[in-house]
């Protein structure tokens, strides 16, 4: 009998499992809360690393398609002052590992690669439970259940599957980003679309804030106002009065150049905010036959971009081994997890790092150092 698969989130990291098995030939079922996969908008631009999250696009089959996502010119980098004066800058020429594209237009890739029906919308979950032998029952907010042979979490930062493995929990890592968009900034903000270039954008002060912006489609500017504030700092931000959330912002960057500032200031959204999390670094779980983890579900991090590129990784990955093993789950799971454990510890050590290079005493010198080297670009 086959193996009845659920996957829990129809994020990067389960739309990528889901596609990798059907390209295998083995049918599973998506559940995602969302009421449609227009409900929310999807972020911003992922850079799609050669060795992870392009290996999962080869995997599933659709390395044609994802070149057609492709926004050229958008791995340039340039490293601002506070003062809008240039510290370090990278062109894109072409031969960078990491193209850029729009997060959403993404996951509608794989969206539209899956057959009809395989992402059950508007499915929110509402706990799970074992049942023994392998098996799982998954209760949904509205009541109903199912049952299934093999249980995957690809449900973020705040997975319900990850209790049957662990008691680890997200821990506030002591920044938030805020974030705001600038759309047609060429022709309405051509100052702040000069200052931040034709890809990526960082404006670096020593200590508790930084400035992020993308260039995305459209000359659309994604901006990230990055402080290392404590969480009820931000809960006195009244983030439901767009203006004074706006303002309190801004403040926080007095002095720093106009064409910086307008980032926040001349924001055609309101204000977001985006509290980080992380699991302890090296989380990982005793293997429990029938369930497993991809994603932020298994080794959230902070942002070192990596992220989305791993929780695609895991899902082909975990995807091949069940192909491999079509009559033994609980080795495929095992080979599947003893590489995904040092690997997503790996990337959260050297995430920390980086993210000492961009916050700490140091900055923007360390960052400017090793990006100067090639090594690593957000």
């Amino acid at each position: 009998m086959a193996t009845d698969i659920t996957i829990i989130g129809a994020g990067l990291g389960g739309l990528t499992l889901a596609r990798v098995l059907h390209v295998h030939g083995i049918p599973a079922t998506v559940y995602e809360a969302e009421a449609s996969p227009t409900a929310r908008t999807q972020g911003g631009m992922l850079d799609i690393h050669d060795d992870t999250g392009q290996s999962a696009v080869r995997a599933a089959g659709l390395t044609d398609e994802f070149r057609d996502l492709v926004l050229e010119g958008r791995q340039a980098l340039r490293i601002l002052d506070r003062d809008g004066s240039v510290l370090f800058e990278k062109t894109d020429d072409g031969t960078g590992g990491r193209p850029e594209v729009q997060r959403g237009e993404l996951r509608q890739l794989l969206l539209d690669a899956l057959p009809a029906g395989t992402v059950r919308w508007g499915r929110k979950v509402g706990g799970v439970r074992a049942l023994g032998d392998g098996r799982h029952e998954v209760s949904f907010a509205d009541g109903a259940t199912l049952v299934t042979d093999l249980l995957v979490g690809a449900d973020g930062a705040w997975s319900k599957v990850r209790p049957l493995l662990s008691d680890a929990a997200p821990e506030y890592c002591g920044m938030s980003f805020v974030e705001a968009y600038l759309h047609d900034a060429d022709t309405r903000h051509p100052a702040t679309a000069k200052a931040v270039g034709g890809g990526s954008m960082f404006a670096i002060e020593p200590g508790r804030r930084q400035l992020a912006a993308h260039r995305e489609k459209d000359a659309t500017l994604h901006t990230y106002a990055m402080l290392s504030r404590p969480q009820e700092w931000f809960a006195g931000t009244d983030f439901t009065d767009p203006a004074a959330a706006t303002a309190r912002i801004a403040r926080e960057f007095d002095g720093w150049a106009p064409e910086l500032t307008a980032l926040i200031t001349d924001s055609d959204t309101a204000p977001l905010l985006r509290p980080l999390y992380a699991l302890p670094t090296g989380h990982r779980w005793e293997r429990m036959p029938g369930v497993t983890l991809v994603g932020d579900a298994a080794h959230l991090a902070v942002p070192n971009g990596e992220g989305a590129n791993l929780a695609m990784l895991d899902g082909a990955e975990l995807g091949l081994a069940l192909a491999a093993h079509p009559d033994d789950t609980e080795a495929a799971l095992t080979a599947y997890e003893r590489a995904m454990f040092p690997r997503a510890a790996r990337s959260a050590a050297e995430g920390a790092e980086l993210s000492e290079l961009l916050h700490g005493d140091d900055a923007p010198h360390g960052l400017i150092a090793l990006f100067g080297e090639g090594e690593h670009t957000p």
